[in-house]
């Protein structure tokens, strides 16, 4: 007697999980833009976005890495990009809800000359469209490239779209730069023309989440053995992944310890999981800050004339990784 009632309660909870997941509707549109030939934190990001029934994915656009890239150093990273894309969402059987763009394979050459892209081009459609209400937000866990060449193509999508980048070195009246930091900060590295069309041309809302923030995203490799491994045939995907880079420092004696870095989540923490009245991100905490000048080494310089953005220094990793945990548990039940 004791089992059945058991056994009948947690299908009880099952279905109320499966009403309360189907009464969440979409209150923004989304456009996830991301080098997921990358490091493996976007294929966790990608995940995490398409199980989040908040937001209304417009498209996925795989973007380039920077030539030489340790986890691609071929010239066709966005192409890469794609197949990854593809490859995550027919193993969540989910291949034929999502339009995937690949984006440019290349940097911009100069800060004024757009690249015409599939990507590229999906942006400045979604942004002009007239018939929806929705916020429009594009989120970018890598380099700039598509972005940056939207808004040379049609400069009138700074007014209707914020964007959330992943990316950019520390202000150092926020915080101080990692030991053994390079200048350069890696998602800026990508295209640095790009960040300079952005910062330097642009009016584009943005928010920014630079290298202080990005690592503070931790999780432990026993979370990843615990809560995603066991998740089905995605949360074994995405941990073979993180195994695969840790083999390979291995290899070159560079020692990741117990955690990794998914410094692409906070593109969902700052989207899906907006407070649920005066929707934003209000347990993530940012300054406002004037926008600097990038120049040509991609540091920052001073700026009088920038514009306000957000400059994110704190996320709330509990909610992001305990809302991912779920997820992925929930998902694999069905």
């Amino acid at each position: 007697m004791k089992t059945k009632c058991l056994t009948l309660l947690a299908l009880c909870l099952c279905v109320f999980t499966a009403v309360a997941q189907s009464n969440i509707q979409p209150r923004m549109r989304v456009i996830l833009d991301n080098d997921y030939a990358g490091d493996p934190d976007g294929l966790f990001q990608l995940v995490h976005h398409v199980l989040s029934p908040s937001v209304e994915i417009r498209g996925i656009i795989g973007s380039h890495l920077r030539p030489g890239d340790g986890f691609d150093s071929s010239d066709q990273t966005a192409t890469h990009a794609v197949n990854n894309v593809n490859e995550v969402l027919k193993l969540m059987k989910l291949q034929d809800k999502f339009t995937v763009y690949q984006g440019s394979n290349t940097a911009l050459t100069d800060a004024k000359t757009a690249i015409n892209s599939e990507g590229a081009k999906a942006i400045v459609k979604e942004a002009m469209r007239t018939d929806v209400t929705t916020p429009l937000y594009v989120v970018c866990g890598g380099g700039l490239t598509e972005i940056a060449s939207a808004y040379l193509l049609e400069p009138q999508i700074a007014d209707k779209l914020t964007l959330i980048w992943i990316g950019g070195p520390e202000y150092t009246d926020i915080a101080m730069p990692p030991p053994g930091y390079t200048p350069l900060e890696y998602n800026t590295n990508i295209d640095i023309k790009a960040v300079q069309v952005i910062f330097n041309q642009s009016n584009i809302p943005l928010w920014q989440v630079p290298r202080n923030a990005y690592r503070e995203t931790l999780m432990a490799y026993s979370e990843l053995l615990t809560k995603v491994k066991p998740q089905g045939s995605i949360g074994k995907y995405l941990s073979e992944k993180i195994d695969r880079v840790v083999e390979l420092t291995n290899q070159y004696k560079i020692y990741t310890g117990e955690t990794y870095i998914m410094g692409d989540s906070p593109l969902v923490l700052l989207t899906a999981l907006q407070s649920a009245f005066e929707a934003d991100p209000s347990s993530s905490f940012y300054a406002v800050k004037q926008a600097p000048k990038v120049n040509d080494a991609g540091l920052y310089e001073v700026n009088h004339s920038g514009r306000n953005i957000r400059v994110y220094h704190h996320l709330d990793n509990r909610l992001m990784f305990d809302d991912f945990y779920a997820k992925l548990q929930l998902f694999n039940k069905k």
